[in-house]
């Protein structure tokens, strides 16, 4: 009956007879667990709004960034100037609230639509 309970997500599994303490520890850490995941699943649905204000050009150019291509060969696959792909990854970057390649990268892959 335990393992069931806590497969079906249970913080804890009490057996009679138990201490006020356990149960309201129990209560407590159930509470801190919930207020993590609405924490976590506030930023990623903000970050997918992120995600989803890039242009079509801008996504195209972070996708490609993210999978390691350079600018100079996003631009000739495009057919736009490395200087416009610069600007396009700029806007990006700005939009998506990343301050660093590697920082793009990992918020490009968590509010990325695809990651569900």
């Amino acid at each position: 009956m335990s393992v069931r309970a806590m497969k079906s997500g249970a913080v804890e599994f009490l057996t009679k007879p138990f201490r006020d303490q356990d149960l309201l520890d129990a209560i407590y850490q159930a509470l801190d667990r919930d207020q993590i995941s609405r924490q976590q699943h506030s930023e990623l649905t903000e970050l997918r709004k992120r995600y989803e204000s890039l242009t079509s050009r801008e996504r195209q150019v972070v996708e490609m960034v993210v999978e390691g291509n350079p600018n100079k060969q996003i631009a000739y696959v495009l057919g736009i100037s490395q200087r416009t792909v610069e600007t396009h990854r700029a806007t990006a970057m700005k939009k998506i609230g990343a301050r660093s390649l590697s920082e793009l990268i990992h918020l490009t892959i968590a509010g990325s639509p695809h990651d569900t």
